[in-house]
C-alpha cells in the first residue's frame, strides 16, 4: 500500500477539507511548489491537528497579512529560522544552509518543517525541531509518510516532544471547521464525551 493509502486507514477522514486554497498564488508567493503530498493531505483533510498534539498549518499567502497571528506557516517558518541558526544540529544536518518553511507545529512546540532547497519538491526532506532534545533533525520522507511512520513508531525514536500518538497504531484527525463544530456542540472534540467547560467564558 502506498503511504496514501495507509494514512487514510491509519487516520480516517471525519470530515471534508474546510481549507480552500488557491495554489498558484500561494505557491507563486513562496518562489516554489510545494509537495504533492501536503497538497493532497490539505485538499482531502483540511489543516487541521492529530490528536491534539500535531497542527498541520493551512498553506498562507506571504504576500498576504497571516491568516493566524501565532501557529501558522508564515509564523512558525519565522520561528524555525530563528531556531536554526542557535539550536544544536544532528551530524546529518550539520553545515546544511535549508530554505525552511513549515508546515506543522506541536504541543511540545516542536517545529516541523521542509528544506526547500531542491527545485522538485518532492524530493524535500523533513527538518524537525525537537524542541524536549533540543535538536534539529532530517527526516527522508514526506509529510504523509512522516505521519504514518509516527503512528506505527517506525522511526528509532518518536521525532516529536510529544509521544501522545507515537506507535498509536491508528490516530484521529480533526480539521479546524470539525473541531469547531464539536465544541459548540458541547464536546470535548477529542475525546467524544461531554465538555466540562461548554458555554463558558474565560478572561
Amino acid at each position: 500500500m502506498s503511504a496514501w493509502d495507509n494514512l487514510q486507514r491509519l487516520m480516517p477522514r471525519t470530515a471534508e477539507s474546510d481549507t480552500s486554497v488557491d495554489w498558484g498564488r500561494v505557491e507563486q508567493s513562496w518562489g516554489r511548489r510545494f509537495p504533492s503530498d501536503y497538497r493532497r493531505l490539505i485538499d482531502f483533510y483540511g489543516a487541521g491537528g492529530v490528536e491534539d498534539c500535531l497542527g498541520i498549518v493551512a498553506p498562507e499567502n506571504r504576500h498576504e497579512p497571516p491568516a493566524s497571528p501565532y501557529g501558522g506557516m508564515i509564523h512558525e517558518t519565522a520561528n524555525a529560522e530563528g531556531a536554526w541558526g542557535r539550536i544544536p544540529k544532528a551530524p546529518e544536518v550539520v553545515g546544511l544552509e535549508p530554505v525552511l518553511i513549515a508546515w506543522g507545529v506541536s504541543c511540545a512546540a516542536d517545529i516541523l518543517c521542509w528544506d526547500a532547497s531542491a527545485e522538485d519538491p518532492d524530493t524535500w526532506p523533513l527538518l524537525v525541531y525537537n524542541r524536549n532534545d533540543n535538536l534539529w533533525r532530517r527526516y527522508d520522507c514526506g509529510v504523509v509518510e512522516f505521519l504514518v511512520r509516527v503512528i506505527r513508531a517506525e522511526f528509532d525514536d518518536c521525532p516529536l516532544g510529544d509521544e501522545s500518538f507515537w506507535g498509536a497504531g491508528s490516530a484521529l484527525y480533526l480539521n479546524e471547521a470539525e473541531e469547531r463544530r464539536r465544541i459548540e456542540q458541547g464536546m470535548d472534540p477529542w475525546t467524544g464525551g461531554p465538555d466540562p467547560f461548554a458555554g463558558m467564558s474565560f478572561g
